[in-house]
């Protein structure tokens, strides 16, 4: 089966990782077809173990191999492709759109934090299929209220996020 591992906090406050080497890690764990996608830690890979027991062996791999604690969720092409299918926002120029891959439950978690935070003009978010969306104008991602809120150490294990056009990256990787 073809799955994505979202890996959180690569390249960001001095956790610095080649995608090769990265790739390196996961075939050196059994992986097979393995590919990065940009390098903010999207890799596209296969192997016949679930999603479950994925997360286990590759965080296992990851952290011992680069010495830091490693947090990764793994989604199957399937899922991977409800997630761009779900997107609500349109498509806009003077907008960027997130959508959060984590543990069952963080949706909720996320929409009670955007609920609190004051938004900017046109700033909106949305659940759809158990899955959050964020819908932000550019060059205020990290200044809102809420894009603060996501870097909360209560956070780092739940969720992860990514620019939707990752996604499309990752699906025309995943063929």
């Amino acid at each position: 089966m073809k799955y994505c591992a979202f890996l959180r906090g690569v390249n960001v406050k001095g956790t610095n990782m080649k995608m090769a080497e990265v790739c390196q890690v996961f075939k050196d764990a059994g992986m097979m077809e393995v590919s990065s996608i940009l390098a903010s830690g999207n890799i596209v890979f296969s192997s016949d173990k679930n999603a479950e027991e994925l997360k286990i062996l590759l965080e296992k791999a990851m952290s011992e191999h680069f010495s830091y604690e490693a947090f990764l969720f793994i989604r199957s092409q399937e899922e991977t492709e409800l997630f761009w299918n779900s997107i609500p926002f349109e498509k806009n120029e003077g907008f960027h759109i997130y959508g959060f891959v984590g543990m069952p439950g963080v949706e909720k978690v996320l929409m009670e934090e955007f609920q609190k935070a004051t938004q900017a003009e046109n700033e909106k978010a949305e659940i759809v299929n158990d899955l959050f969306y964020w819908q932000v104008p550019k060059g205020n991602t990290l200044d809102s209220t809420f894009g603060k809120v996501l870097g909360k150490k209560s956070l780092k294990d739940q969720m992860t996020s990514r620019n939707i056009n990752t996604f499309e990256k990752v699906l025309n990787k995943m063929g």
